[in-house]
């Protein structure tokens, strides 16, 4: 009995050992994503990601304006599977504020990262809403108003954000807050900045750059002024959008029809 248990023994030592030497192994990138992909794989990529990315990327992966940061809960614009967002995080984006991570990170937990970042993704097609997109495009240009200050595939206003691949990165439950409750999420970019220079004039316009020296602001006639900090007389900062609210000025069937043209602003194919 006792030989036996010992040979047990070593046998389960010795799978063991080699189950170490595997994990310590580095990841091939061509074959190693789906080896990190369960619950607990995503949930320790989210941890890193919140310690680690999350200072360009923000908390929810959407991105920031003010460092160049993109969105990276919608479809990428550098990388179209794993494998590509995988040597993005491990090698960096030369040339571009994207540094690779620490030479010393595994690469099992640079997959962990990997996967909690394709679980924020998911495919559009599947969604199904109640709204009619052909509707919603006759709110968009008519009654809503919305072209004067969005532009979609080159028409339209400059004074919100273009809106061309908005269903690319942004759910229908997200659209609809921001039709109608603009102000709960605003951009610093789309800030309003109100601002006294030297000459005493007061002129007031979108936050379009700042530094610890400078503001550039743009007016509602898309004229871009540019201030040096120590020449001004005052500035306010209102983080309000400047977009009305549209909860109660459309019906519910309308909403889902604005919802659901919004949401089917994508590049072809997707």
């Amino acid at each position: 009995m006792h030989l036996q248990a010992s040979i047990l023994w070593k046998g389960l030592f010795s799978i063991g050992a080699l189950s170490l030497i595997l994990v310590g192994l580095p990841s091939s990138a061509e074959d190693a994503g789906t080896l990190y992909n369960t619950t607990y794989d995503v949930l320790q990529g989210e941890r890193y990601f919140e310690r680690q990315c999350s200072r360009c990327h923000g908390f929810d992966a959407k991105g920031n304006d003010e460092t160049g940061a993109p969105d990276l809960t919608g479809r990428l614009s550098r990388a179209n599977n794993p494998v590509g967002i995988f040597n993005i995080v491990r090698n960096g984006v030369p040339n571009t504020a994207m540094l690779p991570v620490d030479a010393d990170l595994p690469d099992a937990q640079v997959w962990q990262v990997v996967s909690y970042i394709e679980s924020l993704r998911y495919d559009p097609a599947s969604v199904e809403l109640d709204g009619n997109p052909d509707a919603g495009l006759a709110l968009f240009l008519n009654n809503g108003d919305c072209a004067s200050c969005h532009m979609v595939n080159g028409q339209g206003g400059r004074l919100g954000p273009d809106l061309s691949r908005v269903g690319e990165s942004t759910r229908p439950e997200d659209l609809m807050t921001a039709i109608t409750n603009p102000h709960e999420d605003v951009a610093p970019r789309w800030w309003t900045l109100e601002i006294t220079g030297p000459d005493g004039v007061t002129r007031s316009g979108f936050r379009m750059g700042e530094d610890s020296f400078s503001v550039r602001i743009m007016d509602n006639d898309s004229n871009l002024w540019s201030y040096q900090k120590n020449n001004i007389d005052s500035i306010e900062r209102i983080e309000r959008s400047t977009m009305p609210s549209y909860d109660g000025a459309m019906s519910e069937s309308e909403l889902d029809d604005l919802v659901a043209y919004l949401f089917s602003l994508r590049r072809e194919g997707n």
